[in-house]
């Protein structure tokens, strides 16, 4: 799911003096070659049986075990309780892709486009959340949008959700804004999409990818979506920390060592769909890994160094009870970008995951909100 303050911050705890090396009740899983590897234990998911159960507690550090958990809980994914699964749009052309990039990883990829009596207006290239993977929530989001007449591609970050990787794995921030340079470059080349006006959709972390991204194609996008951005960090560990946080994410970069908070009642408004969530079974849902957490401080400091630079239209939507990201690092956003057109949009009493976590009207309303603006920089780009 989402990352921003309360999984970066590093506070201390009352049982240590430690801000950072903390394990919470895991289970050492294997010493090797001088790393160390932790995993925590899956909590059960409630309304299923203790095969599946079984399933979806082996180990998902590699992506042949992801793909596998995602197989077996397909089926039951998709008659989940929720607004997203059980009123998506019938009719919508879904594709699934392996792609193998120019640094030999195996890059998962989903395109859903309108129906065939439907034109497609433009294109809309999604960026996903910090331990997400593009094959759940976002499955309904983008039926929606692509009802609405548009082609929808996204792929999972390598290391996330079905793609090669070391899960939970970011060894570089750029590196992996790269890796979604890479692997949209090649889908922009398609003949469906060629000539139509091209959209970037960032959620949370997802918004540090597709700003990264803008930035360093300043030319390439007709328009920037964000959907509560990771892009600015309020409270940053002390200097010292810091120090000590980069020299172990050298020596130990794939450890999990960094203490995370349980978000989910944070993120889900709506208790019954953070249930839900737990059906997310490739989510990447244990510590975070060291070297991960440095890049992500990293990643943000960058991007608030340049937010001057955000030249793209630009739409930022954002729950105003967020506690997870910071809505005023939305409107710093909306301040510091040159861009004329910009919009910003505060949902009252919205949580952090307003696609997927409140009240179905809410969730309706928001994707409402990205169509019509989607609708009108179409029309605006197409003139």
């Amino acid at each position: 799911m989402a990352i921003a303050n309360h999984l970066l911050h590093s506070s201390r705890t009352p049982t240590t003096g430690s801000p950072i090396l903390r394990l919470r009740s895991p289970q050492l899983e294997k010493r090797t070659a001088g790393v160390v590897r932790i995993s925590a234990a899956r909590k059960p998911i409630d309304g299923v049986g203790e095969g599946l159960n079984a399933i979806a507690s082996e180990n998902m550090d590699f992506a042949p075990a992801r793909r596998r958990v995602r197989s077996a809980f397909l089926e039951t994914q998709q008659n989940l309780d929720h607004f997203l699964f059980k009123t998506a749009p019938a009719g919508i052309q879904v594709e699934e892709h392996y792609q193998t990039n120019s640094k030999e990883l195996e890059i998962f990829w989903k395109r859903w486009l309108p129906s065939s009596d439907v034109p497609t207006k433009a294109a809309l290239f999604f960026c996903h959340g910090y331990g997400d993977t593009c094959t759940f929530f976002f499955e309904g989001i983008a039926k929606r949008i692509a009802a609405s007449g548009y082609a929808v591609y996204a792929m999972d970050y390598p290391g996330f959700g079905l793609s090669q990787g070391l899960h939970g794995y970011i060894p570089s921030f750029d590196q992996m804004v790269d890796h979604v340079i890479d692997q949209y470059t090649l889908i922009r080349g398609l003949k469906e999409v060629k000539g139509l006006p091209h959209f970037l959709l960032g959620q949370s972390m997802g918004g540090a990818v597709a700003l990264k991204v803008h930035l360093k194609q300043p030319k390439d996008w007709d328009g920037v979506v964000l959907v509560a951005p990771m892009c600015k960090i309020a409270d940053t560990p002390p200097g010292p920390v810091l120090n000590a946080m980069r020299l172990l994410s050298y020596i130990l970069p794939e450890a999990k060592l960094f203490p995370t908070k349980d978000i989910g009642n944070l993120a889900f408004r709506d208790p019954k769909k953070g249930k839900a969530a737990d059906f997310n079974v490739i989510s990447y849902a244990d510590q975070m890994r060291l070297r991960t957490a440095v890049e992500l401080l990293k990643a943000t400091h960058d991007i608030e160094m340049n937010l001057e630079k955000v030249s793209s239209p630009l739409l930022i939507l954002h729950g105003a009870a967020d506690k997870i990201t910071d809505p005023q690092s939305s409107k710093f956003l909306y301040e510091k970008a040159t861009t004329n057109d910009k919009t910003l949009r505060l949902y009252e009493e919205g949580y952090h995951c307003i696609l997927e976590g409140e009240p179905d009207e809410r969730i309706s309303g928001v994707i409402g909100d990205i169509i019509s603006w989607l609708d009108s920089h179409s029309s605006a780009t197409a003139l």
